[in-house]
């Protein structure tokens, strides 16, 4: 996955109807909803501001706004746009001043899907992003005298990586993280050497 670290924009016409489409970094609704005061402030003359958007690695919300076009002809294109480019934290806002000549449900797919197309290209050529993991959390709890075990077990997988150890009462807990194809082989490993226990995934 992929998170944007600049602006991109893309701008361009279609039957007298111009579009300009942004995609900005954001984390959270406080940053979107700050993008958006800012661009409809700045833009308040447009038809209308339509936008997607991405959280979390992975990806844990996302959204859409169609903002008075016809349902399902903007937002929904541009989120398809999006989860096809790997990218996450950030909102597309496509703003459109209509030009008098109505582009059909269609055609308002594709240039709501072209505006966010231009927009990524845009960030490509910028070199704006980087590279986020995608990692799954998974906690281990034994005996507080076999807590070397859940250790030996991860020291023998390259890409887990302890986060935490604690104690409660006569236990031991170990949480770490890992890529999401190593879980099915951890859980299989840890069946094996703990004789049937089982590891907690976040």
């Amino acid at each position: 996955m992929r998170r944007l670290t600049g602006i991109a924009t893309h701008r361009f016409r279609e039957k007298a109807s111009v579009f300009l489409t942004e995609l900005h970094p954001a984390r959270d609704a406080a940053e979107r909803g700050a993008v958006l005061a800012a661009l409809r402030k700045r833009d308040f003359d447009a038809t209308h501001h339509c936008s997607a958007w991405r959280e979390g690695v992975p990806v844990d919300s996302f959204g859409v706004d169609d903002d008075g076009e016809p349902s399902g002809t903007a937002g929904r294109p541009m989120l398809a746009v999006l989860e096809g480019a790997q990218a996450t934290d950030l909102i597309a806002v496509c703003i459109r001043w209509y030009g008098g000549t109505k582009l059909g449900t269609g055609g308002l797919v594709r240039a709501y899907t072209e505006g966010v197309q231009g927009a990524l290209a845009e960030a490509d050529a910028q070199g704006i992003w980087e590279a986020v993991r995608d990692l799954r959390r998974g906690s281990i709890r034994v005996a507080a005298a076999q807590a070397h075990l859940p250790f030996a077990l991860l020291g023998a997988f390259q890409d887990a990586a302890v986060v935490e150890q604690a104690f409660e009462g006569e236990a031991a807990i170990l949480r770490f993280e890992c890529p999401p194809e190593l879980v099915a082989a951890l859980d299989h490993a840890w069946r094996e050497r703990s004789r049937g226990g089982a590891i907690d995934w976040d």
